[in-house]
């Protein structure tokens, strides 16, 4: 992943979430299983149709790819974006979900092309070329997460296995939050995106992760009506005296943030999370991204809110 600048770091937080973030195995390893037998088609999902099974699905965001291949249709993936690196068998190329060009795409043949973003004007493009496409644009809310892997379930002939995965990931989800400890006051916590200090409010699919988990956002005064999109750039002076309980750092492969980086930082020795070791490092990727490996970022938080003493 290429390093984050100040002046990009804005524009890049949402495009990294369109393009981008443990339950059972089976939540979080991709499925393998055969097509539903029940499986019928044509099938439609809001204004799209597919007479057939596509057979070759091109996926042009990394959270589509890891969607397709959990509820079983990684088969049927015949090229992935350049930024797909999960699971590690996804035929990845040199096509681009943040730059897509319609002629690169329809090269490959795709009966049925996945985006998170109609970055310049795709779908329109591969209309006029005849190619479906189905939009999964990021998440806000988990329920989110759901509808699009069920969606995607029914558009490639694994209804049933989607079925289940939504099943067992809403399991997952309410095991967790069960399992989040008591507290007479709720934990602050701060979410680092870059080390330009651009964080996430609640209001954010990632926040409400944290919501769920009890937290409390330092990053919320700051984009209080919603005009910065929930993604605000903090001071250093503003975290530091908010003096979070828990930090949290979502640019540890970008950016090499450390709890060592954090700690050398100026003025941030004396905040409770520095202090008392509960700086979390996250998978950059995980982070960034709404598929079925959000349960793995969930329990991450529940786990780093459990080591915090009463």
């Amino acid at each position: 992943m290429r390093r984050r600048t100040a002046g990009m770091i804005a524009p890049l937080v949402v495009l990294a979430l369109l393009g981008g973030g443990c339950g059972d195995d089976a939540a979080q390893q991709p499925a393998t299983g055969p097509a539903s037998a029940t499986a019928a088609f044509p099938v439609t999902v809001g204004g799209l149709t597919l007479a057939k099974r596509p057979e070759r699905i091109v996926a042009l965001s990394p959270t589509a790819t890891e969607m397709l291949f959990a509820v079983g249709a990684g088969a049927q993936v015949t090229a992935v974006d350049d930024n797909s690196n999960y699971p590690p068998e996804a035929p990845k190329t040199d096509l681009s979900g943040f730059k897509p060009n319609a002629e690169a795409v329809a090269a490959k043949n795709p009966d049925l092309v996945v985006i998170s973003n109609d970055l310049n004007k795709i779908v329109d493009q591969l209309a006029t070329l005849k190619i479906p496409v189905y939009v999964a644009p990021a998440a806000v809310t988990l329920d989110d997460t759901y509808k699009q892997l069920a969606e995607i379930g029914k558009l490639t002939g694994h209804p049933q296995e989607a079925d289940a995965l939504v099943r067992r990931l809403k399991d997952d989800v309410g095991k967790l939050v069960q399992q989040v400890p008591q507290r007479m006051a709720r934990l602050t916590y701060y979410y680092e995106l870059g080390p330009e200090l651009y964080s996430v409010t609640s209001k954010t699919f990632i926040g409400s992760l944290f919501t769920l988990a009890g937290l409390e956002n330092i990053a919320d005064p700051a984009d209080p009506d919603g005009a910065k999109g929930g993604y605000p750039q903090l001071s250093a002076e503003a975290i530091i005296k908010a003096n979070p309980d828990l930090v949290f750092l979502a640019d540890t492969k970008c950016c090499k943030q450390s709890p060592a980086t954090v700690k050398a930082r100026k003025g941030w020795a004396g905040v409770d999370a520095v202090r008392g070791g509960h700086i979390v490092e996250l998978d950059d990727d995980i982070a960034s991204r709404w598929g079925p490996r959000v349960i793995d970022l969930l329990r991450t938080i529940v786990d780093a809110v459990a080591k915090v003493p009463a």
